[in-house]
């Protein structure tokens, strides 16, 4: 049990059987369950008559609580929010002042912070303005926290509390990265601007390198930002980014091969719009000297997929192979290992696959058993730092082996196996 954080939401009912497999686990002698008491034990020793207090402080302390109780009292003050139930977040305040000032979730890493930031999260204003009559001075963190949740009149309330100031100049990184729309009209609606003596930084490589995707969202920031002064390269994979068929097609009218040819790194992610290497600029299965196909899948681009195919895009026009013989991939492979899938799986029992886009491939002699080598270092932001290699494999063995699968899209890995496909 290394040291960890709460999530989000924690359940207080879960944590209680956790203690209790804890101890149940040290008892009967499990050498891992020994090692936590001796890491979090107060005593650092384990005797033959642990109790289960002992395993709850020991569980606590796992989580960064000084105690159970303080643990319990993380439980209820975040239910309680997520609930809108003023009357027990005063009571816990009040009774446990400190409560006030601590972030929820206890641990000092959680952007989610602490109560009234917590609360603007989840628009929770009859709790942000009990705190801000009881001394809670948190509100320009919760304003960001507001803003990025696109949670606008919690917004607007915080704003006023703070005397209605000009928002910080890195203001848009939270709605960039959440790609929200409202957050961004907000705060371009307060006066920040992209150009000028006052101009704001463009966050233009968060919405192009965030985990989110969601396609709509993403192409009407991109144009929010260049109604307010953002200039962007005059590319296809920027035309491709700000979902306009109608700059593709002026390309392509120049350029009848756009829609056969791999693009670098710097051109999906171009360097002057403040983009970053090739494993801050998340994306799942490698987009390096990758096709618009390749670009669609990963961001989910349906419709582009379907207007490429149209103007004669082959799925089965592979990546370039670098130097050291990695790529070779066609865009299949990233219908299968996509940031897309990280949303399907991700905090669900049952996820729901989308698999439309490998549909379309399959439907133009997409090849599913074609073999190539890759290798994968994800985000930091994951915290695996692994790179790690995969050589010779199929679309299916691609999926199976890839070392975090909550980036597989299983439905797709079903798809092919119904195509013929092998490891």
């Amino acid at each position: 049990m290394p040291v960890r954080g709460l999530p989000v939401r924690p359940n207080l009912e879960q944590l209680r059987h956790q203690a209790k497999d804890l101890l149940t686990a040290a008892r009967a002698g499990d050498a891992s369950a020994l090692d936590d008491f001796r890491a979090f034990h107060p005593t650092g020793g384990v005797s033959t008559t642990l109790q289960l207090h002992e395993a709850q402080l020991v569980l606590a302390r796992s989580y960064q609580c000084a105690s159970w109780p303080r643990l319990v009292q993380a439980c209820e003050l975040a239910d309680a929010i997520w609930q809108d139930d003023l009357d027990t977040v005063a009571r816990l305040v009040t009774q446990h002042p400190h409560l006030r000032d601590e972030h929820v979730l206890v641990r000092r890493d959680s952007n989610w912070g602490p109560p009234m930031s917590y609360a603007a999260n989840l628009g929770r204003d009859r709790i942000i303005q009990w705190l801000h009559d009881h001394g809670a001075s948190d509100h320009q963190h919760a304003v960001g926290r507001a803003v990025l949740q696109s949670q606008l009149g919690t917004a607007a309330l915080l704003h006023g509390m703070l005397g209605k100031p000009r928002p910080p100049r890195d203001a848009f990184g939270g709605p960039a990265y959440t790609l929200s729309v409202p957050g961004n009209e907000f705060l371009l609606a307060l006066g920040l601007r992209f150009d000028g003596p006052d101009a704001c930084p463009c966050p233009a490589d968060v919405v192009l390198e965030t985990d989110s995707r969601r396609p709509e969202a993403k192409h009407r920031i991109l144009e929010l930002y260049a109604q307010h002064g953002m200039v962007y390269p005059d590319t296809p994979t920027m035309a491709l980014h700000r979902g306009r068929i109608d700059l593709l097609e002026a390309h392509l009218a120049r350029d009848p091969g756009l829609v056969h040819r791999t693009y670098s790194h710097e051109e999906i992610y171009p360097p002057e719009i403040g983009c970053h290497d090739e494993v801050n600029a998340t994306h799942a299965t490698p987009l390096k000297d990758a096709t618009l196909l390749h670009m669609c899948a990963d961001y989910d681009e349906l419709e582009i997929a379907q207007w490429l195919i149209a103007k004669g895009a082959d799925p089965n026009t592979p990546a370039a192979v670098d130097a050291e013989g990695f790529g070779g991939h066609t865009a299949i492979f990233s219908t299968v290992v996509s940031q897309p899938a990280f949303w399907m799986n991700y905090n669900r029992h049952t996820p729901v696959y989308d698999t439309r886009i490998a549909e379309l491939f399959l439907a133009h002699g997409a090849d599913v058993n074609v073999r190539a080598t890759l290798r994968k270092q994800l985000h930091p932001g994951y915290d695996d730092h692994r790179l790690v290699e995969y050589h010779h494999v199929t679309p299916l063995s691609w999926g199976r082996r890839f070392h975090q699968q909550v980036f597989v899209n299983r439905g797709v890995l079903e798809l092919l196996v119904q195509h013929g496909a092998i490891e």
